[in-house]
């Protein structure tokens, strides 16, 4: 497997199509994610992360000039047709907003996005391009246990479904106990008075 970064066409090459700008690698990495171009997907540590449509072209763009600054002007230009009618302002601020919450990213410290302010955003994670698939690093023993297996994590979510209706159980039967108890409460007192 090739791990050589492959070296990113100078800007004028992505006129049109996104992809271009990244060929001929089809993946690109930066910090713990990995976008795969052709299949258009995000993956942080190998797990896939939903990205909306506009979210996803909007990382594009910014890709396509890391360390450069993207103008809010280029961005509404990318995201939407000329003869589009939106409020660009707000949804250019929506859009890198929730580019940063898929990234898990802040605007007053960020790790990839970064606001220039009245200019516009520029992608300042390092940014590294492969021809083939990345494996992302074994997980930390922190993050996960060794037994941690993709069965087990789907167990998980079964018991996580599961809790519910055996604390509806578990409810139901608290408040029969404590029926239970005041009946047996009131009948010792009406025995104990004849």
């Amino acid at each position: 497997m090739s791990t050589q970064p492959v070296p990113m066409h100078s800007p004028e090459e992505h006129v049109g199509s996104h992809s271009a700008a990244f060929a001929p690698a089809r993946y690109v990495c930066f910090g713990k994610f990995h976008l795969d171009l052709k299949k258009e997907e995000l993956f942080k540590n190998g797990v896939r992360v939903k990205v909306q449509s506009k979210v996803y072209q909007a990382l594009l763009a910014l890709l396509g000039k890391p360390g450069e600054i993207v103008s809010r002007e280029e961005l509404r230009m990318q995201l939407w047709p000329s003869d589009t009618h939106v409020n660009y302002d707000a949804n250019v601020n929506t859009t890198v907003n929730k580019l940063r919450q898929v990234l898990g990213d802040s605007p007053g410290q960020p790790a990839f996005v970064d606001t220039i302010p009245r200019k516009g955003y520029s992608f300042v994670a390092k940014v590294e391009y492969f021809d083939r698939p990345v494996v992302p690093p074994a997980p930390q023993r922190e993050e996960l246990s060794p037994r941690t297996t993709v069965e087990e994590r789907a167990g998980t979510r079964a018991s996580f479904f599961r809790t519910p209706l055996l604390s509806k159980w578990f409810t139901a039967a608290v408040v029969v106990l404590v029926i239970a108890s005041m009946l047996f409460g009131a009948a010792l007192v009406l025995y104990s008075h004849r």
